[in-house]
């Protein structure tokens, strides 16, 4: 077989590609491979206040974001931050003021990338008077997916997500909670690449949450992206291999969940004894935090090193150690020290 040389310069998912040897049919499965799901340069979105005033509300600040192909991405930001016009933009719904974005490698708008992505909005409404296997069929429909493959994949997904026995039953009837299992399987009805998800859990139960969730990772280890919105910090800290905190627009923290909830090294040491003031001394003037309640004794750490030389010191002094914890910050207790601009 014939050879192609490509000679490409630029970055591709950090990586120099400058020239290399391959098989023409493979050159555009090599390069999605590599693709971001999802790039965003300086995304910004003002909104017009009304028909008679130049002053805007600045929803996005240019907001730059890169998304991994086959990650669970969860957005979180309190409300009013910019998380559904994010979305929007994403989605093509609303456009971008100025900067740039790609999802799948595709420019906003384009009517490939449409046929590639599945989104369920936070506040969806479907007809009252169409059953939940009809309701998918419609939505397939819009797809265009032809007649017999999507009859087969309705009923598939409503077996997944758990309302197979209320594919008959029109979706009035329905609970919050059975809404959202439908609105799951409607976002997967056409087998997107790429599922955006605004707050998918909101009124569902416990168990349906786990359910959700369990459904999630199968969808990621299929190699699908999942992006996700929601305001239910547990639930997101769960499930997202990476997160991204908007505030008032701004990206002000992206990371993994283990990156940003080990942004504090703190222990917690039960003592045998009290703690002599000249060691407690000691410890205040090299660490960054010491706090003792009686016999217990609580560090934050610059390094998990430092934690050899305290427990050296207490050796030293004769004091045993009876036990010893290590305390995490939750994503919800760092999310809001970020928010209110307390984190380090």
């Amino acid at each position: 077989m014939t050879l192609l040389h490509f000679n490409i310069h630029g970055y591709c998912h950090g990586i120099k590609l400058k020239y290399f040897q391959i098989e023409p049919p493979d050159i555009f499965a090599y390069l999605e491979s590599i693709m971001e799901a999802i790039q965003t340069q300086e995304l910004t979105k003002q909104y017009r206040i009304g028909r008679f005033t130049k002053k805007n509300i600045l929803a996005l600040n240019k907001v730059s974001l890169d998304v991994h192909q086959g990650e669970i991405f969860g957005l979180l930001g309190p409300n009013g931050a910019g998380k559904t016009t994010f979305i929007k933009l994403l989605l093509s719904i609303a456009f971008p003021t100025s900067g740039s974005a790609t999802v799948l490698g595709h420019q906003l708008g384009e009517r490939a990338l449409k046929e590639e992505i599945g989104y369920l909005p936070e506040s969806h409404r479907y007809p009252s008077f169409l059953n939940a296997f009809d309701t998918l069929l419609f939505f397939g429909r819009l797809n265009g997916l032809p007649e017999q493959v999507l009859r087969e994949r309705a009923a598939t997904l409503l077996d997944r997500v758990g309302l197979s026995e209320w594919k008959k039953v029109k979706t009035k009837k329905f609970s919050k909670g059975m809404l959202q299992r439908l609105g799951l399987a409607q976002a997967l009805i056409n087998d997107p690449k790429i599922i955006f998800l605004d707050e998918p859990t909101d009124g569902v139960d416990p168990v349906g949450r786990k359910e959700i969730r369990d459904m999630l990772f199968g969808l990621k280890n299929e190699g699908k992206t999942i992006f996700l919105n929601s305001h239910l910090l547990s639930e997101v800290e769960a499930i997202s291999d990476r997160v991204a905190i908007l505030n008032k627009g701004e990206v002000i923290k992206v990371g993994t969940i283990e990156e940003i909830n080990s942004q504090k090294i703190v222990y917690a040491i039960q003592l045998s004894a009290h703690l002599p003031l000249e060691l407690e001394e000691k410890f205040k003037s090299s660490l960054p935090s010491v706090v003792l309640s009686e016999n217990l004794l609580t560090v934050t750490l610059n390094d998990k090193s430092e934690l050899n030389s305290v427990i050296d010191a207490l050796r030293n002094a004769n004091i045993a150690i009876e036990g010893m914890t290590q305390q995490k910050t939750s994503l919800e207790d760092y999310f809001i020290q970020l928010v209110k601009g307390d984190a380090q």
